[in-house]
């Protein structure tokens, strides 16, 4: 047991052990041929021999295979399942493949658990052939649902390597789900697709991959990654692809096309993937109405957002010719890129004679149209507005623009972003009065605004409100809002509680969750204790160490000036495929300094010069680092670098605090070079690093040899004597 100790207060460290996740390498599984499979065999594979001796069943064995394929034919999942859990021996792959299938089926976290549970005894035991790919793939199916999107994948990645093709219904909504996460799901989600087309395309006999081909929802999902990640090009290759296997954009793909359009910062083309639909023959949504508002109003361009919903709630349909109108001219968009003529062609052919499609039919606005609104307003600060759309929305005859749950988080939101918790919470009474429930990211707001104005007593409370009063449990959020609330007060204790409580109640941590408490235990000045969460974050197979967990190690160590453990810790980085970025060498001037080594400053100003203008990896720096370091170097008579330093930071667009650097410089340094007795060496070291000084004192506007001749850089007679005092 390792224990945390801030001053006087001492917790226990414990970790608490969970279960891998994640399938064995393809290596220990062998194909099995269902009688009805969910997915096409590739034919350039062989079928391979089983890893174990097979032998033959006994009676006994065979008395209970038919028992549990009875219970299962029954649909008695909860009786199958003891049956399976009380019996030594695996049953047959019929049993095993339909088990799986049922507990995957039932959508619940006991039944994946159970499932995996199966998955990893078939492991350990080498018998992974006894499953059949549809058991397989509803399993990925289960745990993409319900947030177990590594392990979803994981599995949709050993079927292909095993030589599968997985169902569409199967690798799409991995795909889906990867492409709307965090960190590298978008880019994991275009791996993945590409994996799966390209072993579509191989097959000789293309009815093969018949159930494994993508279908709409499919390239909806990896084109909704392209989005994410504001990939233009890629897009567009892909909606190219969509005519090679027969699949037709639908409604749902131009709406991923508005993002695309948002995120490239295109505002102007909003309108005419508008009317690309209509073109199309295809009937807008209400949703392709709120991807609209959402663009418009993620722009900051609320006047146009406002005539959108108030033309819905006239009726009109003309809302393209209200759109163009917002324009006072689309003929300076003439710099359109490449990939938007190919995908809006009707963006550069347009002209004014053409009158503009009109609606089909009309939409009138409802809740979340509402809702998307007052986050503009939110976002822009204008708090008054939220709450006046709130009454107007409650004074709707339409049932279907009252307020609902996001409506009124959206308003708690507002609320406790200007630091009104009082009125936020009246809002959450106003909801259990009128009958709205409130949701756990209601109460995950409300969480984060105690914590941030650092009543961590209230957050507290509210915590044990939410779970006893309203039955809503805490998820991974509300711990690492928590956690990090108890780092603003400075109690690396309490996080560590909060994060052991939270794997206690069987929730698994997220990156954010290890990263939060590193930086517990960096700021409190525990840098082993940082580098133990770093180690089980490491351990952990859900998570992926990235770069800003690494920096917090670094930090860790740079806080208490060790600066040589420090390097060793970007020294692994390296190793592991992450290079430092402007945080790293942040932390390290900062631990440089405090340590008080200026000979590791010159390195390291060094390496960020070489960074700077490398072009495969390049850096900018920030005043952060730049400004410690030419504090470093002027404190050291390191004036030379120093210069250097300082012109990196005007070419760079940051101002260096000249006031700074004169006081340290008429400190430490106005009565350099005095002694007449030095070796001729050192007179010419000392010459040297005198120019430098008189340079770096012209950079200041101090009195120097450049300003007169009552300022020499030399003495008349040319001993090294006699040099200014200023």
């Amino acid at each position: 047991m390792i224990t945390a100790s801030t001053s006087s207060i001492s917790v226990p460290f414990q970790w608490i052990p969970c279960p891998s996740t994640l399938l064995p390498t393809p290596s220990h599984c062998t194909p099995y041929k269902p009688s009805h499979p969910f997915l096409a065999h590739a034919t350039q594979h062989t079928e391979p021999k089983l890893s174990v001796t097979t032998t033959n069943p006994s009676d006994e064995d065979c008395n209970d295979d038919k028992a549990l394929l009875t219970l299962l034919r029954q649909r008695k999942t909860e009786d199958a399942w003891l049956r399976y859990a009380q019996s030594t021996n695996l049953p047959s792959p019929t049993c095993l493949s339909r088990l799986v299938c049922q507990l995957s089926y039932q959508n619940t976290k006991q039944g994946l658990t159970r499932a995996q549970s199966i998955i990893q005894r078939l492991r350990d035991e080498q018998q992974l052939h006894r499953l059949d790919s549809n058991s397989l793939g509803l399993l990925a199916v289960a745990a993409a649902k319900t947030g177990h999107t590594l392990y979803a994948t994981s599995i949709i990645k050993s079927m292909l390597r095993s030589g599968y093709l997985p169902h569409v219904k199967a690798w799409s909504a991995v795909v889906s789900r990867l492409a709307a996460s965090g960190d590298d799901g978008p880019f994991e989600a275009l791996q993945l697709f590409n994996s799966v087309t390209r072993r579509v395309r191989r097959l000789a006999d293309p009815s093969m991959a018949a159930d494994a081909k993508p279908d709409t929802a499919a390239f909806n999902a990896v084109l909704n990654a392209c989005a994410n990640l504001g990939d233009t090009a890629r897009y567009l290759q892909i909606f190219n692809e969509m005519p090679e296997f027969s699949v037709k954009p639908d409604v749902l793909t131009y709406n991923v096309m508005i993002k695309l359009c948002a995120r490239a910062g295109r505002k102007d083309l909003l309108v005419f993937v508008l009317e690309r639909i209509l073109d199309e023959g295809i009937q807008p949504c209400i949703t392709t109405l709120h991807s609209l508002v959402a663009a418009y109003v993620g722009f900051n361009d609320l006047d146009t957002a406002e005539k959108i919903v108030q033309a819905m709630r006239e009726g009109r349909r003309d809302l393209c010719k209200i759109l163009r109108s917002s324009y006072e001219d689309y003929s300076i968009r003439t710099n359109a890129e490449e990939v938007f003529v190919k995908l809006l062609p009707k963006s550069v052919t347009w002209v004014t004679t053409h009158e503009p499609p009109e609606l089909p039919k009309t939409n009138a606005p409802d809740s979340r149209m509402y809702t998307i609104l007052m986050k503009g307003y939110m976002k822009d600060g204008r708090v008054s507005d939220v709450v006046r759309m709130l009454d107007a929305m409650r004074r709707q005859s339409d049932s279907a623009s009252h307020p609902d749950h996001v409506t009124y988080t959206t308003v708690v939101s507002s609320l406790v972003k200007v630091g009104s918790m009082d009125r936020a919470r009246q809002v959450l009474a106003e909801m259990a009065r009128i009958g709205v429930s409130a949701n756990r990211i209601t109460y995950n707001i409300l969480l984060k605004g105690y914590c941030q104005q650092l009543q961590i007593e209230k957050a507290k409370e509210l915590l044990r409100e939410m779970a006893d009063d309203t039955g809503i449990e805490p998820d991974v959020v509300s711990y690492n809002t928590l956690i990090d609330g108890c780092i603003l007060v400075d109690d690396s204790a309490g996080a560590l509680a909060y994060f052991n409580e939270m794997r206690a109640h069987g929730i698994a941590p997220s990156k954010i969750s290890y990263t939060t408490l590193m930086k517990a235990f960096a700021l409190s000045g525990q840098p082993k204790l940082a580098n133990k969460v770093f180690d089980e974050m490491l351990k952990d197979p859900r998570v992926k160490v990235d770069l800003i967990a690494w920096n917090m190690l670094v930090e860790g160590y740079c806080r208490l000036g060790l600066v040589e453990e420090a390097k060793k810790i970007v020294q692994s980085m390296r190793e592991n495929g992450f290079y430092p970025d402007v945080a790293t060498y942040g932390s390290l001037a900062n631990g440089i300094a405090l340590a008080r080594k200026p000979g590791e400053a010159l390195l390291l100003w060094n390496e960020i010069k070489e960074r700077i203008s490398s072009p495969s990896l390049p850096l900018k720096p920030d005043e952060g680092v730049l400004d410690t370091l030419a504090d470093i170097c002027v404190r050291a008579a390191f004036f030379r670098k120093a210069l250097e330093i300082v012109a990196c930071m005007e070419e760079n667009g940051i101002s260096p605090n000249k006031t700074k650097y004169t006081k340290i410089y008429v400190e430490m340094h106005s009565r350099m070079f005095t002694s007449k007795h030095a070796s001729q060496a050192r007179q010419d070291r000392r010459r040297e690093r005198k120019r430098a000084a008189e340079a770096f004192k012209f950079w200041l506007g101090l009195p120097n040899s450049y300003y007169g001749s009552e300022w020499r850089l030399e003495p008349v007679d040319g001993n090294d004597t006699n040099v200014d005092s200023t």
